[in-house]
């Protein structure tokens, strides 16, 4: 048996998918040991033709098979059924792969025995300064309290989908990703922990993630979160803790301000706000030069991480009013995994 199984579920990304590809061809690790697993989720972009004409340099092993348009999870879960090894590691169509990847993955399950585990996201040297914003604003404290993949994380680690492994008994035993449009690969982990599992991660097994390609892009994903952060608190209590309310309650409490301000004419508490914001987009400055030395990344940073901040909780205040009426919030999904 093929020990791991690739898994990418795909959908309008043929470009990436080159790329992705293009990196796997330089992973250290004997090629009878994995295989990539394409999961075709309706595309139009000429994926099918792509991948079946697909001519591996350095002896991959690289299937796909299809299904009508049902979004990822369905994808991934239509994947480990059809998959072979052992072993089943979710990668997201826009990352780029390492060399030494799998091998990090296969010497941390030999050594610590786990059953599920991940990796952290991080960038790579030839992406674009808007792409370095986004990695900081997704990977710094300020923005996520290094729940991504970091040992300093302010909370529990859970693997994401991005880069994500779990073992085929644990498919076997609990299942795959439910109906969830956001938050699948959380409650996922939710589940796995909930069922004894072993979860482990596995910080040299980083992938390069491109993640959201615009502005606008980066806001939906990030409104999305904090939808998935309510629905998520609904099906797993432990999953929404009070530091998750505190982007909501910044927004809130601005606009309450706001009012205030306008109704009685003090105006003066604006400079305090003022004061504190500035030395955060300050922080975000500094700390963004001083990891990619470059200013307009920089400058980009202090965008994305306000996005960070209040997109996610413009989402979270949404999914809040949208639970009144229905038992799933929902937020962006029109052409949301695509390229539009």
């Amino acid at each position: 048996m093929i020990r791991y199984s690739i898994i990418v579920a795909v959908y309008n990304r043929v470009d990436e998918v080159r790329e992705l590809l293009a990196s796997a061809e330089a992973l250290v690790f004997d090629r009878s040991g994995f295989e990539f697993l394409f999961v075709d989720d309706g595309s139009t972009d000429g994926f099918r033709e792509m991948i079946e004409n697909y001519q591996s340099a350095s002896g991959l092993q690289v299937s796909a098979i299809y299904q009508a348009n049902q979004g990822p999870g369905a994808a991934r879960n239509h994947g480990m059924e059809e998959a072979a090894g052992r072993y089943f590691i979710f990668l997201d169509s826009d990352c780029m792969v390492p060399p030494h990847w799998i091998s990090a993955i296969d010497e941390a399950i030999e050594q610590s025995g786990y059953d599920a585990f991940g990796g952290p996201d991080t960038f790579h040297p030839s992406f674009s300064p808007l792409l370095k914003a986004i990695n900081y604003s997704m990977t710094s404290f300020l923005g996520t309290g290094g729940t991504r993949g970091s040992k300093k994380s302010i909370g529990k680690f859970y693997p994401r989908s991005f880069n994500m492994g779990v073992s085929r008994q644990i498919f076997e035993k609990i299942g795959g990703m439910n109906k969830l449009r956001h938050g699948q690969d959380m409650d996922f982990s939710a589940r796995i922990y909930a069922a004894g599992y072993k979860v482990g991660l596995i910080t040299d097994a980083y992938v390069f993630h491109k993640r959201r390609t615009s502005i606008w892009k980066f806001f939906k994903q990030i409104f999305n979160w904090g939808v998935a952060r309510i629905n998520l608190g609904r099906l797993h209590p432990s999953l929404l803790k009070p530091v998750h309310f505190l982007p909501s309650l910044i927004l809130t409490g601005l606009i309450i301000l706001l009012i205030i301000s306008l109704l009685t004419g003090i105006w003066w508490i604006w400079w305090v706000v003022g004061l504190g914001y500035a030395l955060v987009c300050l922080t975000a400055f500094v700390q963004a030069f001083s990891q990619y030395r470059e200013l307009k990344t920089a400058f980009l940073s202090i965008i994305t991480l306000n996005i960070q901040v209040f997109a996610y909780g413009m989402g979270l205040l949404y999914a809040l009013w949208q639970r009144i009426w229905h038992e799933e919030a929902r937020g962006f999904t029109k052409n949301y995994y695509g390229k539009k």
